[in-house]
């Protein structure tokens, strides 16, 4: 770390140290209090992103939104390439805390609103993103990958039990029914729970991770967000849960800050059984390729199996968010969600 750490005068000679908050980039909290993060990038994350960072968040602050900002180094740019051609940046630190999964639906209506307040916030921003990732959320793309990833590993150890979750995975894709062409709006593009930050009264004050950033239909957004806040067990598990009181919290906090018309409500459950389904189907295939999601030895052996576990607790999620369908798309049709409103 010490060499990266000398491209930000302000953090040269402090302490860091790893986070594991993320799937993607490899983090460091720097300072002791922190003052910063610091990450290695992903490859799959061009540098220029940071450009895209630096934009989107001086809008945000303008608005007067909390929000990490880019840490210029000492050449004043947004990012510094090391000896092995690797991109680092620095992020203002924002104090708080980062939860993994939603602690009741006091949280859960605190992140909708918080969510709300973002897009609002963006939603008439004129910006042309110089990074951008087609087909992040290209759900058929991503059904195509699980065939070419089950076809191109015969031999792989996990071969069989791989297949036969693709098998159920794809099939229950083709069932779904909902729109893939929704209007696009200026979205965050990975807003599960542990993109927001919140303070120690459960207050939400921000979102991070901000490499996702894109334009993407809002049930996708919505249905990304959904699938991690509603599901208490996390990723880690075959057998998820699905909190519909979550749901109605987070909505009804949703729609308090930023309302919709009935139109727009009533195409926002359909994306949650997709954008589990896609996430069990990307899963499903590094279990095979085995080099693009992190993974972690207290979880699993190796990083086949920590996906085929993250894939099977996916596609079982799906499942429970289609048996709750008929409830999620009445709530949000009418706009009405009980006593969530109030939590």
């Amino acid at each position: 770390m010490t060499a990266p750490l000398a491209a930000w005068p302000q953090l040269a000679g402090r302490v860091a140290r790893p986070l594991d908050d993320g799937l993607i980039n490899d983090t460091f909290a720097v300072g002791e209090p922190p003052v910063a993060v610091v990450q290695r990038q992903h490859p799959a994350f061009a540098p220029e992103v940071n450009i895209d960072i630096d934009a989107v968040t001086a809008r945000l602050a303008d608005r007067g939104l909390l929000t990490p900002r880019v840490l210029r180094t000492a050449a004043g740019e947004l990012w510094h390439v090391d000896a092995d051609g690797r991109a680092w940046r620095a992020l203002s630190w924002v104090p708080g805390r980062t939860i993994h999964t939603v602690e009741s639906p006091a949280i859960a209506r605190e992140a909708g609103a918080m969510v709300a307040r973002w897009h609002a916030a963006l939603e008439d921003f004129d910006y042309t993103f110089v990074f951008s990732r087609p087909g992040a959320h290209d759900t058929e793309r991503h059904m195509a990958a699980l065939r070419a990833a089950v076809d191109a590993h015969p031999g792989h150890r996990l071969a069989d039990t791989v297949r036969r979750l693709a098998d159920a995975i794809l099939a229950d894709w083709a069932r779904w029914d909902g729109d893939l062409d929704g209007p696009a709006t200026m979205t965050h593009g990975d807003l599960k729970i542990s993109n927001l930050r919140f303070d120690d009264a459960g207050r939400a004050l921000c979102l991070l991770d901000l490499d996702t950033m894109g334009r993407l239909p809002l049930d996708v957004e919505l249905g990304d967000a959904w699938r991690s806040w509603c599901n208490p067990r996390g990723e880690d598990t075959a057998e998820p849960e699905f909190s519909v009181d979550v749901f109605e919290a987070s909505a009804a906090g949703y729609l308090s800050e930023r309302p919709l018309p009935a139109e727009l409500r009533e195409s926002l459950a359909g994306g949650v059984e997709r954008i589990c389904l896609e996430l069990a189907a990307r899963f499903a295939a590094d279990a095979l390729n085995e080099r693009y999601f992190g993974w972690s030895r207290a979880v699993a052996p190796t990083r086949g199996d920590h996906n085929l576990l993250r894939a099977a607790g996916q596609h079982r999620l799906a499942g429970l968010v289609r048996a709750h369908a008929a409830r999620l798309d009445a709530g949000l049709s009418s706009g009405s969600f009980g006593g969530a409103s109030r939590a």
